[in-house]
């Protein structure tokens, strides 16, 4: 298959992503990368880190390089260059971000059709010590929704820590988002799907993740809101009330862990990918990039692994 794509005369300088060919200069394509992640939403921190991570990659393999003469094996060995050659430590967390980099980039490259295969896609994503979070089996979640079922609030049973428990585990979202929901950002247009809208605005970007509730739950938010009459937020009270409500219930549920936001967020994850979700559907559910996925997705299936292992034991 040959390269039909045409540089403008008289430069060898892309003047769009277009442009780019497989004998286009390392350097030259950095500039619509970075193009290409304001688009993307990225951050600015996120930009920054990319672009110091493929500035290295110039320094080690060289600027001028012909993107085609970058392949897998040159890529290994810029990576054993951070850890070995650079004479500058490099973390376990430094590594697994430039990986990433790495990943994002040639598959953008790929994505536009400047190079026939993607180099970066063979190159492998280290596992790091560092320690794996938990989450729930469907055994715990059953036990945690029947402790949180029996807490009392003056007097009567008390809604809200089912409510929390079961909207962390359906939703996943993050305890920012939580704290911020509304009840307009809840859709009961239809009653079999019911709906929770999070919306987020990231370098003037809006975003909206649409997040398919358990039928049941907005009739639980209204015994809830009829016992508690929140004025703005849903949750009318500080984040660290909520966190106190979730140990509460972990300690009730005899979960062997503390039981958290961050283990939630891993449990909604854990129980997607367990009924099948695509891996596409649960990194846009949760909100994450395609640059975090890679170790998050590894991380999923160790969590599987060990709950299926304490399962069959």
């Amino acid at each position: 298959m040959s390269d039909s794509r045409q540089l403008p005369l008289f430069s060898d300088t892309p003047q769009k992503p277009e442009d780019i060919t497989r004998y286009t200069p390392f350097k030259a394509t950095i500039a619509f990368f970075v193009q290409f992640l304001r688009r993307e939403g990225k951050s600015d921190h996120t930009i920054d880190a990319f672009s110091a991570d493929l500035r290295l990659v110039g320094l080690c393999l060289g600027e001028d390089t012909p993107l085609n003469q970058l392949t897998t094996t040159k890529l290994y060995e810029f990576l054993d260059w951070l850890e070995r050659g650079r004479g500058v430590p490099c973390s376990r967390k430094s590594y697994a971000r430039r990986v990433t980099t790495l990943k994002v980039y040639f598959r953008w490259l790929h994505g536009i059709g400047a190079i026939r295969h993607d180099p970066a896609k063979a190159v492998v994503q280290r596992s790091g010590p560092a320690p794996l979070s938990y989450a729930l089996s469907w055994a715990q979640i059953d036990a945690a929704i029947a402790f949180a079922q029996t807490l009392r609030w003056k007097g009567e049973r008390d809604y809200r820590p089912e409510l929390l428990f079961r909207l962390l585990a359906d939703t996943g979202i993050k305890k920012s988002e939580t704290i911020r929901l509304t009840l307009d950002e809840v859709d009961r247009l239809n009653p079999n799907r019911p709906l929770l809208f999070i919306r987020h605005k990231s370098r003037d970007v809006y975003k909206e993740r649409r997040i398919l509730l358990s039928p049941d739950w907005p009739e639980l938010l209204d015994l809830y809101w009829q016992q508690y009459q929140p004025e703005k937020t849903i949750f009318d009270c500080t984040a660290r009330n909520l966190e106190y409500i979730l140990t509460d219930i972990g300690e009730g549920a005899k979960i062997p862990f503390k039981l958290s936001f961050e283990v939630m967020r891993w449990t909604c994850a854990v129980c997607d990918f367990r009924n099948g979700m695509e891996e596409q559907q649960i990194r846009e559910k949760l909100g994450l990039s395609e640059s975090s996925w890679y170790e998050t997705s590894a991380k999923i299936k160790k969590l599987i692994e060990r709950i299926e292992e304490q399962e069959a034991g």
